[in-house]
């Protein structure tokens, strides 16, 4: 064996051995993430502000969950038209933070058609990022279309889909 090949197998198991070093810090990161809480409560309102979809987590706390999507409403508002007088190309869909309580935070998300999204997370989780939650906005979003053009689906009717529905249940924290 000339020291060419030698010096080929020592790297070819260098890189197998950092290959299974990163795949299992991968694993444990998804891991770690999978487990760390989402959203608390998931809702579509639509342009004239009646709901389309609210789920929430625990169920034992929808009412409190709607009223807060409710109260959220204004803020939304407010923020759309601030942000339409300042332009009337509006590309950022994503409004942030509404507004938080002492037991959540409250974000919300507005489409070109003016249907709103907001999701309630746990004031307790520090490790959502706002970009984290953008993401959920995203997905959401994607979803909500999916709907959209689905030929049976009624606009302004509420949403009974399947795959939005397991698509919004993967975002919730998991009742235990």
């Amino acid at each position: 064996m000339n020291s060419y090949t030698k010096l080929r197998e020592k790297l070819k198991l260098s890189d197998l051995s950092l290959a299974s070093t990163h795949s299992h810090v991968i694993r444990l990161g998804r891991h770690s993430r999978h487990n760390s809480k989402m959203a608390v409560c998931i809702a579509v309102i639509a342009k004239e502000n009646y709901p389309l979809f609210i789920r929430s987590v625990p169920v034992q706390n929808e009412l409190k969950f709607h009223y807060t999507v409710h109260t959220s409403l204004d803020v939304v508002e407010e923020k759309i038209s601030a942000v339409g007088k300042a332009m009337a190309d509006q590309r950022e869909l994503y409004l942030g933070l509404l507004y938080p309580t002492e037991d959540q935070k409250v974000y919300g998300y507005v489409t070109n058609s003016k249907v709103k999204f907001v999701i309630v997370v746990d004031s307790s989780n520090t490790s959502l990022r706002d970009n984290e939650i953008r993401s959920m906005f995203r997905k959401l979003h994607n979803s909500f279309t999916d709907v959209m053009c689905n030929p049976f689906y009624n606009p302004g009717d509420t949403i009974q889909s399947k795959a939005f529905d397991s698509m919004v249940s993967a975002m919730m924290v998991q009742a235990s």
